[in-house]
């Protein structure tokens, strides 16, 4: 019986994750880790362990993009999607790591990604230059999702959890390519 409250939990915390929406954005994240993916084009998870570390590493991302562009985006849709996408990454940061997800150290392309949102100034450039990482993170995470999904099922509670996640998270990365692509049109980009 202990053993199954210990699984409802962590599937509870894992669910928490996904009802935030699990809408990590930040950018490009080829620093998640190379254990979770060695192909950025082909973001690959073999198992639920992997995926969670490829979904930290956006996160923490998305959470410092959000923080400047919930104060620097000028564009109502992108200020919108910033404040959302911010709440979310503070959940799920939150999440991971209260489930041990160690936090990658960022590498040289997510670090000039951050570097790009805080230099540049509020305008529409900044909008396209956010909106656009945005874009590229969900794609990326979209890409991570169907992957680890298409392996198939694999034993134990945990890749079961993994799974579900992963299966549930996928319907919110697509969302977030399509929210991300229209803001980027109306931006001009």
């Amino acid at each position: 019986m202990k053993d199954n409250t210990i699984e409802r939990r962590d599937f509870l915390k894992k669910s928490i994750a996904l009802s935030a929406g699990l809408t990590v954005a930040g950018s490009m994240l080829t620093s998640f880790n190379a254990e979770a993916a060695t192909v950025v084009d082909n973001p690959m998870a073999t198992n639920e362990k992997e995926f969670r570390m490829g979904v930290i590493g956006p996160a923490e991302l998305s959470l410092a993009t959000s923080q400047i562009a919930v104060n620097k985006a000028t564009n109502k849709n992108a200020k919108e999607f910033a404040g959302f996408e911010l709440g979310e990454a503070i959940a799920v940061t939150g999440v991971l790591k209260d489930l041990g997800t160690p936090v990658p150290m960022m590498d040289a392309k997510a670090k000039a990604t951050l570097e790009k949102i805080k230099s540049t100034p509020a305008g529409p450039e900044f909008d396209k230059a956010y909106i656009k990482a945005q874009l590229e993170n969900h794609e990326f995470l979209r890409d991570l999702a169907q992957n680890y999904i298409s392996k198939g099922k694999m034993a134990g509670a945990a890749e079961n959890q993994g799974r579900h996640l992963a299966t549930l998270s996928l319907a919110v990365f697509k969302e977030h390519v399509a929210i991300t692509s229209r803001i980027l049109k109306e931006l001009g980009a």
